[in-house]
């Protein structure tokens, strides 16, 4: 078994832990957050931890109405700016190591600026999380595959956490905490995905689509097959690829599509059935039978009841994919070429 292969069978026991460890510290959180009267939220990151971002930046926003944004860290490090930062806002650095010195500085920046500043890292003694007010652990335990996954799946959690309890959203919020059990129903699905890889041994390149809350999944999907498997995966928003991308349709090229049931769900039908007018071969990750019958083939997951949860069931298939992918290439994935497990940029 390879390194990344038990690290994505640990996701379920890594949130129950995420869970224990950060219970009081979110609710402090939150009563800080409301003392404060958050206006603003920034998110900084780099990586598969950006992808988490653009996740808390849809969960956020919908649950919470407050303005979130992306950090753009070169204003700080490259071209040495800062920003006039309201004392009402709140900046989050995400990175599993710890050690990301592009978010250090936009942490840096905020806390000079009086923001109310939060670290997301699985390292407690990192630089991150000693700088900054309140530190949120992902407890993930070791990760050693240089491919992130179970750590990128606690860094969305929290982030969720964060957002349903802020909103005093009561059912999402226990729909959360009941993730380490349901997951399981989702590793059970580790065999369907092997066996459906084996069509694409021999891509080198592929499309990987959602929408909404789930474009931050079609990212970390396409960063795990890249990594991995060496595969040219590109990532849309499903509205995105109708604005040109589209025109690189070829029947040869199939596309990974995350179709679960939400409000984004009407457009990916769309788009599966226009992919299908255009013979290109759709792999669908879906819970709803309609869905899964304009795909060409498809991998089902569970129903959410909340459109928040379903990115939790859809990076669990994106991540065995890749992982079978790789190894159906006679690849390791544990140890991608060119790759290290921390990677420091400015």
């Amino acid at each position: 078994m390879t390194q990344m292969t038990q690290e994505i069978l640990e996701t379920p026991g890594a949130i129950a832990q995420c869970l224990a460890a950060n219970g009081d510290k979110l609710a402090a959180l939150v009563a800080e957050i409301q003392a404060r009267d958050i206006q603003q939220v920034i998110l900084a990151a780099r990586g598969t931890s950006d992808h988490a971002a653009t996740y808390g930046k849809y969960a956020l926003e919908l649950l919470t109405g407050v303005p979130v944004s992306l950090a753009a860290s070169s204003i700080y490090t490259i071209y040495g700016k800062g920003l006039r930062l309201q004392k009402n806002a709140l900046v989050i650095g995400i990175s599993q190591s710890g050690a990301a010195a592009d978010v250090l500085a936009v942490l840096a920046g905020a806390k000079a600026a009086g923001a109310l500043t939060v670290g997301i890292t699985n390292n407690e003694q990192s630089g991150i999380a000693q700088s900054v007010d309140v530190h949120l652990s992902c407890a993930a335990g070791p990760e050693l595959s240089v491919a992130a996954t179970k750590t990128f799946t606690t860094e969305i959690f929290l982030l969720a956490k964060l957002a349903a309890l802020w909103a005093q959203n009561a059912a999402l919020n226990a729909e959360l905490d009941a993730l380490p059990q349901t997951l399981q129903s989702v590793l059970a699905q580790a065999d369907a995905v092997e066996s459906i890889v084996t069509r694409y041994r021999f891509i080198d390149s592929c499309f990987v689509l959602a929408r909404g809350v789930n474009y931050a999944i079609a990212q970390e999907a396409a960063l795990k097959i890249q990594e991995t498997t060496y595969v040219r995966a590109l990532a849309f928003a499903a509205s995105d690829f109708l604005h040109g991308p589209i025109a690189m349709l070829h029947r040869d090229i199939p596309a990974l599509i995350f179709a679960p049931t939400g409000a984004a769900l009407p457009d990916i039908q769309a788009i599966l059935t226009r992919l299908a007018g255009e013979n290109v071969e759709t792999l669908v990750v879906t819970d709803d039978s309609e869905t899964a019958r304009l795909g060409s083939f498809a991998l089902r997951v569970p129903s959410a009841q909340n459109e928040l949860v379903s990115p939790f069931y859809g990076v669990l298939i994106a991540q065995m994919f890749a992982c079978s992918l790789s190894l159906l290439k006679g690849l390791t994935p544990d140890t991608p070429r060119g790759l290290n497990k921390v990677t420091i940029t400015k």
